[in-house]
């Protein structure tokens, strides 16, 4: 799903967030990026959703060469990726409904399939119910939840997270990240940037480890601890 090739990243004013990093991200895994505040996690996730461009190396997804992907065709490779931010990102003016199914507007769907697909998502979310709601009248953990069911309304294949529990206490981080795993069987491929290592070693999932933008460690679930 993901190909990392000897990427680097390295800003205007000489910053270098990534420095040849390399691996791989197969189809229906859940992997987590870890690692020090400015270590690279977000720009890690920005180069795969195309919000930032690399300085050198390769990135494939979904067998695509992000190289050869025009500036006109991004919101087209967008539409198959979900993100989830930490700070949620919601339009305060609207509806949660109206919220989880702007993936859906953008892509054109028809209103009564965008209805069907939003009340899904909720529903997934545990917020059956709640379309109507104004976002301000939410808890910080039912924010978040909208923002993952906004992700995932459109089906994307791939779900990338830039510190999603970031905001929230240890029984709703674990909330989510439950919420996380039961979206992976459905087949999604789910990356996760995350500083919370307590957490991480309770999910038991693969990890990879930045530091000051190079990739350290790379560790199968089976040896986190």
């Amino acid at each position: 799903m993901i190909h990392f090739d000897s990427v680097s990243k390295r800003y205007p004013e000489g910053r270098e967030a990534l420095i040849d990093v390399s691996f791989g991200v197969e189809a229906g895994e859940m992997l987590f990026v870890t690692g020090h505040s400015g270590a690279g996690k977000t720009t890690l996730l920005k180069l795969i959703a195309l919000i930032e461009r690399p300085s050198g190396g390769a990135i494939e997804v979904h067998g695509r060469d992000l190289a050869h992907v025009k500036h006109r065709d991004i919101p087209r490779l967008r539409r198959d990726i979900g993100m989830v931010f930490q700070d949620h990102r919601l339009l305060l003016d609207r509806s949660v409904a109206d919220n989880v199914a702007l993936p859906l507007v953008i892509a054109g769907i028809p209103h009564e399939e965008r209805g069907k697909r939003v009340r899904g998502a909720l529903e997934k979310v545990g917020l059956a119910g709640r379309d109507k709601d104004a976002p301000a009248g939410l808890s910080t953990g039912e924010q978040q939840r909208v923002g993952i069911a906004r992700a995932i309304v459109a089906r994307p294949a791939l779900i990338i997270a830039d510190e999603p529990t970031g905001n929230l206490d240890p029984q709703l981080s674990e909330e989510i990240m439950q919420l996380f795993v039961s979206l992976r069987q459905t087949g999604s491929t789910i990356l996760i940037a995350s500083h919370d290592l307590a957490l991480l070693k309770r999910m038991k999932q693969r990890v990879v480890v930045l530091d000051h933008g190079h990739l350290i460690d790379d560790v199968p679930g089976r040896e986190v601890a």
